[in-house]
């Protein structure tokens, strides 16, 4: 018997074409970076919940779980004026509805009402969909001001382990997903205030969003699939460590920056900003550089690119259906979503604890 491929398997198979051409692309752009890895003890402490996080016998993967209990989550156990944050993450499978995984740089707990931070913030999604995250920064309280960048990604997070890093440095800072650069941030003058400027620590947590991550609150976390686990593993910290209160160096930071700026890291070559690009025009399906509901004025930082602006309405959603992935809905809660998990993580290491503290 022989099986004609109607127009719809030829159109699949030229997508799984075009989508295996765009990984190679990636792949050989985005030379892998040298990095120095460190056990969880010898960079981390527990943060929250600590009967919810699992240690590898050799101390190399860290395991945060959520169930009905309690989410979980980690911290650095120093300060750092600038640096590279890193960590191989796998994410929780199956029944991911309203689940935040959450990797991201804060001296909230320090500097409440002008805190400064940088996020990863993954966000589950209802069965058949694929996991969506977001990258957002705050500088000096700058929380009516949300920086959101929506995508999805070439693979499937809950099956696949990838590497997801911070560079925060003087001048940048950089979103990778393995060593492909997805998002620049670069300091200048308008900003102001708004760049992060505050010793940060580094943190990971996995969370309750019920009310806002999928679907603007729709579909909420089901806890007959507990427990929901995220898995950590090669965790990089390179920066330099400072008291955040007196923010005096354990080094001198000075020199340490410049080291910092001169990894290859730190700068974007021809070939990684062709794989930005090509990142950002396939699955990038909101930015707020392009959202003119939100801001009459494109805010400073934004490096319109007529690629992308041609891609986006006014509100900085898609055009059109994601490829790969179908389409974007729109979130209830417009540009609030960063807002809200920012206020959401705020609390949620001692609520969560007396959560569980009643429970047990």
């Amino acid at each position: 018997m022989i099986h004609v491929c109607t127009h719809s398997c030829l159109r699949r198979s030229l997508e799984l074409l075009i989508l295996f051409i765009f990984y190679l692309l990636l792949f050989f752009k985005a030379k892998a970076f040298n990095l120095t890895t460190i056990r969880f003890d010898e960079g981390y402490s527990n943060l929250f919940s600590d009967f919810n996080i699992k240690k590898s016998f050799n101390d190399q993967t860290v395991s945060l779980l959520l169930n009905r209990l309690s989410g979980s989550g980690i911290i650095s156990t120093d300060y750092y004026n600038h640096g590279f944050f890193s960590a191989i993450i796998k994410l929780p499978s199956d029944h991911t509805a309203g689940i935040v995984v959450a990797f991201y740089t804060s001296n909230v707990d320090t500097f409440e009402r002008n805190h400064d931070e940088l996020d990863f913030e993954f966000l589950g999604n209802v069965d058949g969909k694929p996991w969506r995250f977001q990258t957002n920064m705050y500088g000096n309280g700058s929380v009516s001001r949300g920086r959101e960048e929506r995508y999805r990604l070439w693979y499937d997070p809950r099956l696949e382990s990838h590497r997801y890093s911070l560079l925060w440095t003087p001048k940048n800072i950089i979103f990778y997903v393995d060593d492909i650069p997805i998002r620049e941030i670069i300091r200048s003058d308008a900003l102001r205030g708004d760049y992060p400027s505050k010793p940060m620590s580094v943190y990971a947590t996995i969370w309750d969003g019920s009310t806002w991550a999928t679907n603007g609150g729709k579909a909420k976390v089901n806890y007959k699939h507990q427990p929901f686990v995220t898995q950590m593993s090669d965790l990089v910290l390179e920066g330099c460590r400072v008291d955040p209160i007196e923010q005096v160096p354990s080094t001198n930071c000075s020199d340490r920056n410049i080291l910092l700026l001169q990894k290859p890291y730190s700068i974007i070559t021809p070939e990684k900003k062709e794989a930005m690009k090509l990142f950002r025009e396939r699955y990038m399906f909101y930015s707020y550089c392009y959202d003119n509901i939100r801001y009459a004025v494109t805010p400073p930082e934004c490096v319109i690119v007529d690629s992308e602006r041609r891609l986006f309405k006014e509100t900085g959603r898609l055009r059109q259906k994601m490829r790969f992935g179908g389409g974007h809905k729109k979130r209830r809660q417009g540009g609030n979503g960063g807002r809200n998990a920012r206020e959401q993580r705020r609390n949620h290491s001692v609520t969560t604890a007396q959560h569980a503290t009643s429970a047990m």
